[in-house]
Formats: structure tokens, C-alpha cells, sequence
């Protein structure tokens, strides 16, 4: 049969708080404290709550005992019924049980690790077999990879090896194109200058139009005695070219290019000014090539022939030159001459970036012009050493008018620090047809 406790508790609701009891142990009578010790009861909050239903299992006898119970328990807190003896007993002897058995247990391990039998060593051969199998497989081992290593490295070599052979073969095939490309540009480049040229004398090659060529046809067979209605004889052609080609050979044996030189020495022309002259130390080679200290300036004026060493030498890199001409002229080019490179000894000395400037300079007593030129630049022009020595440059300015005077600037030469060498400087032109017509074409 259930206490009154129980009964209490299962009327409580689920939400009650638990709460233990309050009546502390000295406040109990006597009686109670000599009957035997009990353990602590919990119990349980058992204030009524309206809103909670009476359990539908409990009758109403029961709720109403349910009910009353909270009542007579906050009147008499000691009254509760105190457990059975056998609970109690029951409770000890289990716990005393289970503690038995856990030291049992604990004890029973505790001897049999003390008097375990001792783990008999390990047999010898076996070990030694054992240790021999392992030698076997680390040797093995080792072995493979030696094999490996020099297998890799001949691999490395062998592709080494044909790594550099192919590098080589390249670089001496890159080598052997680079060649021939260069050899391509430069002949190129030489027939690049050839067309150069070519066309520069082509734009110098002044074409005869169809009425100048017919009126030459004319003038040939006026020359040849042939009236305008008779045909011309090719034998008749061909010794009036060859009387032609024979007075050209003759006028240009007589001074190299076949034009007029109006500033030559031996027809009246002569040097009035130029810069510092070079003076060679004597006994020395420069010396016995340009005529020691007595060198004349009009040599710039007369033929050289060629010869090395006959040239007037200026000082240093840049200099200038004034020249009278043997009369005044309207201009028409400027020759700059230097020894051949077949027979020069050094052609650092020929000048090389030059300017040409003329103007008309009147005589004393001479009545000024009209058509006189004052100072202007004729041309500007570099001499260069690959070309021909005789080298011819026309005069650019336009209608310059009549000139007497020319003064030759060089500027620089062709590396010689300390002189530069003048062969010879020829003006070419032609004489005004009268004053009339000079001054027109001024």
C-alpha cells in the first residue's frame, strides 16, 4: 500500500518545484532521535494550484486525502512515516556488494600480473634470419637504386650531348645564313650606290627634245653636205661621230673633265686669301712630300698629274680659300680635286664637308654694274673618298649673276687632325655675252 507521501506526490503537478525539509535535526523529539537513522526524503512542493484538473484515476476519497495532506503537513512536518529497516538494510548490503566485487576484481588483476608467467626470449636464428632478410632487401634496395642513378645520369649525358650537337649545328647554320644575308646586303647596298649614281648622272644628262633633236639631224646633215631632202650615208654617220668623239677625247685629255676652268693658274686665276698654312717640320716625311717651307698656294690652281704630295696643306681640319677668278662668269659648277686612292699614301688630309660662296669684286677704277653678284652661297657639297677623285659639283643657287670672286670653306676632312691637303679647285662657268645680256640673266 502506498504512503501518504507518495499519494501526495503523484497529485502534484509536473511543474511543482522540489523541496526539502525544513525541520532542522535538533528541533526533533527525543523519541525520534533515538529510533534509528534515517536518510533524508525529498519531498515535494504541495501548494494547490486552481487551474490544475483532479486526475481522472483518482477517486474522490483519494483527491480529497490528496488535498488534505499539504495542510497537515504544514501543521505536523515530522509526523511523515519514517522507511523500512529492510529498505534501508537492502540498499547497504548492495552497495557493500558492489564494492566488494570492484576490489575483488582489482585484486585478482593485480595478481595475476605479479604472477604472470615471463614472456620467453625470442629464438636467435630466428632473429638472425630475420636481420639477414632485412640486410637482403636494403642491399637490394640499394642496388636498384645505384642502377637507377646511373641510368639517369647516362640519359642526362646522352641528352646533354645531343642537346649541345644540336645547339652547335644551329648556331653554325644561324652563322652561315648570317653570312650570306650580309654578303645579299652588301652587294645590295653596292648596287643600291651604282643606281645612286646612275641616276644622279642621269639627272645630269641633259635629254634633247624632238625639235632639238631634229634640228641636230639638220646640223649633221649640214655637216655632212646632205640637203634636207637627201638621205644621210651611214659611213657618213659614222666618221662624223667618230671626228666628234675625237675632239672630246682631245679637249678632255687636255684637262681631265672637259670643261673650262676659269680659275686655272695658267689663264689668269689666283689665290688672294686662305686660312693658316700647314708648316711641316723639316727632315721629316710630310715635309719632303709637300715641299718643305716654300710650299705656294697656287698649286691649288695648276694641275697635279696625280702626284702624291704636290697640294697645298691648310692647318688643322677646317680652313678656307679665296680665289680670283681670271674673269667674272656666271656659274655653273666647282671641281674639287684630291689624289687618287689607286697611288695616296694617307687620305685622311682631303677635306670633306664644303661650302662654296661667290660674289663680284670690283677693280679699282672699274665703273660698279648692274649685274655684279653680291656674296651667296653657290653649292654645298661632301667629297667622298669612294667616289672618283676628280669629283664635279653644279652650283644650286639660282640666278646668282656674274661672280669674279670664290671662296672655298671646308669644314671638316676625312680624320686628319692636323692638316688638310688642296690638289686642286677648278670654277666652271660661262662669260656673259654683253653687258646687256649679263645683266638680263643677273
Amino acid at each position: 500500500m502506498a504512503s501518504p507521501s507518495l499519494a501526495a506526490a503523484a497529485t502534484s503537478p509536473a511543474s511543482s518545484p522540489l523541496t526539502l525539509d525544513p525541520i532542522p535535526l535538533a528541533s526533533r523529539p527525543a523519541a525520534a532521535a533515538a529510533a534509528p537513522r534515517k536518510r533524508p526524503v525529498l519531498l515535494l512542493d504541495h501548494r494547490s494550484h486552481p487551474a490544475s484538473p483532479t486526475p481522472p484515476f483518482l477517486s474522490s476519497s483519494a483527491a480529497a486525502a490528496a488535498a488534505a495532506a499539504p495542510q497537515a503537513r504544514r501543521k505536523k512536518p515530522h509526523s511523515s512515516s519514517p522507511r523500512p529497516r529492510w529498505q534501508t538494510a537492502l540498499s547497504v548490503f548492495a552497495k557493500n556488494a558492489a564494492l566488494l566485487a570492484v576490489l575483488l576484481y582489482l585484486g585478482d588483476l593485480a595478481w595475476r600480473w605479479s604472477h604472470s608467467p615471463p614472456t620467453p626470449p625470442p629464438d636467435r636464428a630466428v632473429l638472425e634470419g630475420y636481420n639477414a632478410r632485412v640486410a637482403e632487401v636494403e642491399a637490394s634496395l640499394a642496388r636498384a637504386f645505384r642502377m637507377m642513378q646511373v641510368q639517369v645520369e647516362a640519359v642526362d649525358r646522352k641528352i646533354g650531348g645531343e642537346v649541345g650537337a644540336a645547339r652547335g649545328e644551329l648556331a653554325a647554320l644561324l652563322e652561315e645564313k648570317r653570312l650570306a644575308l650580309e654578303g645579299q646586303l652588301a652587294r645590295l647596298d653596292a648596287r643600291a650606290d651604282e643606281l645612286g649614281d646612275a641616276l644622279t648622272g642621269l639627272k645630269r644628262v641633259e635629254f634633247l627634245r624632238k625639235d632639238e633633236l631634229e634640228k641636230f639631224w639638220d646640223e649633221v646633215k649640214g655637216s655632212l653636205g646632205s640637203g634636207s631632202g637627201s638621205e644621210v650615208d651611214l659611213d657618213q654617220v659614222r666618221a662624223l661621230a667618230r671626228e666628234i668623239a675625237m675632239s672630246e677625247v682631245e679637249k678632255h685629255a687636255a684637262d681631265g673633265i672637259g670643261r673650262v676652268d676659269y680659275a686655272v693658274a695658267s689663264g689668269g686665276g689666283r689665290v688672294v686669301r686662305y686660312s693658316e698654312a700647314y708648316v711641316a717640320k723639316r727632315g721629316g716625311i710630310l715635309s719632303g712630300l709637300l715641299g718643305g717651307g716654300n710650299a705656294d698656294p697656287q698649286k691649288m690652281l695648276q694641275p697635279s698629274f696625280g702626284e702624291p704630295g704636290q697640294c697645298f696643306a691648310l692647318q688643322g681640319s677646317s680652313g678656307f680659300v679665296e680665289i680670283k677668278l681670271k674673269t667674272g662668269i656666271i656659274p655653273e659648277a666647282v671641281t674639287l680635286e684630291h689624289v687618287s686612292k689607286d697611288v695616296a699614301y694617307d687620305r685622311s688630309t682631303a677635306p670633306k664637308d664644303c661650302h662654296v660662296f661667290g660674289w663680284y669684286e670690283e677693280t679699282p677704277g672699274e665703273t660698279p654694274s648692274s649685274h655684279a653678284a653680291k656674296l651667296a652661297l653657290l653649292t654645298e657639297f661632301t667629297y667622298d673618298l669612294e667616289k672618283n677623285n676628280v669629283q664635279t659639283f653644279d652650283v644650286t643657287a639660282p640666278d646668282v649673276g656674274v661672280i669674279n670672286m670664290v671662296r672655298l670653306e671646308f669644314t671638316s676632312n676625312q680624320g686628319s687632325s692636323l692638316l688638310t691637303c688642296i690638289y686642286r679647285i677648278r670654277v666652271h662657268g660661262h662669260e656673259p655675252v654683253s653687258p646687256g645680256a649679263a645683266g638680263s640673266q643677273a
